[in-house]
């Protein structure tokens, strides 16, 4: 039994599934509640701001402070803000980012050759032409990042391409991968995620379906780690974790965390 300070929660399968909310979750968030800790929901969504999630779950009777959400598009534009603030970014991504990076100061180009960084994301309308333009823009070395690597997305009838499909398609073009990931499960995203909080890593506890973002974001960071079986990973998946995605825990779902507190 371990006293958390703050728990992250991952969002699409491990709240939602689509715009389904998942069996057991107002019972989890209640007896997160109970036990005294803050709360911080962490998607890797590249399409959403944090003011989404208010609109989302507030149907489910879920109250979200949009100061205690971050996705994998807010923590990308942060990052490009202050890392590369007078650099254009060549973005490989859907209008939703887009507006979020503008929101954010970035500079945007469309121009593949005046490109100084290409950002790769979720992009519904990706096609040879935008292969090709990121084959251009990512000539001579430019910095190369993506918002996350989830291959795959949970939707209500099973999964669709996720921004990893992107990244790897102009990875196999450009003959490198992505310099980094800015989303879980990457140190920038750790980092974003523990100034929100203002805990000791070793008293947070992260939850969420996914073994290579969730668990490997914890587990990187010194937090305590749990995976619930609502999303892409099942039990059989297991067997194939490593130091990195091994969770310490294991739940049928987010309902079960109770067991934890």
């Amino acid at each position: 039994m371990t006293d958390y300070e703050a728990v992250i929660l991952d969002v699409d399968g491990t709240i939602v599934r689509g715009e389904a909310l998942l069996p057991g979750v107002t019972d989890g968030l209640r007896a997160l509640e109970a036990a005294g800790c803050s709360r911080l929901l962490f998607s890797n969504n590249p399409t959403r701001g944090a003011d989404h999630y208010g609109g989302k779950l507030a149907p489910h009777g879920i109250d979200v402070d949009p100061g205690s959400v971050l996705t994998s598009a807010t923590v990308s534009a942060e990052y490009l803000a202050a890392t590369h603030p007078d650099e254009s970014v060549y973005l490989v991504g859907g209008e939703r980012l887009r507006a979020i990076l503008a929101d954010a100061a970035v500079d945007l180009t469309t121009d593949p050759d005046a490109a100084e960084i290409v950002l790769g994301s979720f992009d519904r309308n990706f096609s040879f032409g935008t292969l090709w333009e990121s084959l251009r823009a990512l000539e001579d070395g430019v910095p190369f990042y993506g918002t996350d690597p989830d291959a795959t997305i949970p939707v209500d009838d099973g999964e669709m391409p996720g921004t990893g499909a992107v990244l790897a398609a102009m990875a196999a073009v450009a003959g490198r991968e992505a310099d980094a990931i800015l989303g879980k499960p990457s140190s920038i995203a750790a980092a974003a995620a523990m100034e929100r909080l203002d805990a000791d890593p070793r008293n947070v506890l992260v939850v969420g379906d996914r073994l290579d973002t969730d668990i490997a974001l914890g587990n990187r960071a010194g937090m305590e780690t749990a995976l619930v079986l609502t999303g892409v990973t099942d039990r059989a998946d297991l067997a194939d974790t490593d130091a990195d995605t091994e969770p310490d825990h294991v739940l049928e779902s987010l309902a079960a965390v109770e067991t934890l507190l």
